[in-house]
């Protein structure tokens, strides 16, 4: 038994049957507008000139319309990396303000390093050694800022 349809008449908009094992549907053929239009368009892809059967064709053939669409999708790919990059950068910059360490009275071993620009092991050897007094406030170790400024006079 054939499964492809076959079609019942010759001319256009005649019906079609398709016939499969147990399965009989009847497709109707939608009548073919025959199109008098020749409309000299250039290619938006490659730009070579080529005549134009409806008003809406953008690309001389297939192989453009491929190439135009992957291109397109290439491009929509490297602008969402782009955004995506651009968010994260002020995410970090939200995160590493500088300026919010320098309002605050009381600072994390953390923020006191950042402040001063050496590392957290640096800070936590003062607090061993004496240099600078650190408070536990619950999980934390918080110095006052008037200690990290005592360091340099």
């Amino acid at each position: 038994m054939d499964l492809l349809p076959k079609s019942v008449g010759k001319n256009k908009g005649e019906m079609m049957h398709h016939n499969a094992p147990r399965c009989t549907i009847t497709l109707h053929k939608a009548p073919f507008m025959s199109s008098n239009l020749f409309i000299p368009k250039t290619c938006k892809h490659c730009g070579n000139a080529f005549t134009a059967r409806t008003t809406v064709t953008k690309y001389c053939g297939d192989t453009c319309a491929k190439r135009a669409y992957k291109a397109r999708k290439r491009k929509e790919k490297i602008q969402a990396t782009l955004t995506e990059d651009m968010q994260q950068q002020k995410q970090v910059v939200e995160v590493h303000n500088p300026n919010a360490v320098n309002n605050k009275d009381f600072l994390s071993v953390t923020e006191a390093s950042q402040l001063i620009g050496v590392s957290r092991w640096t800070i936590q050897r003062m607090i061993q050694q004496g240099r600078l007094k650190a408070v536990p406030f619950g999980r934390k170790r918080i110095v006052a800022r008037w200690q990290i400024e005592n360091l340099f006079n």
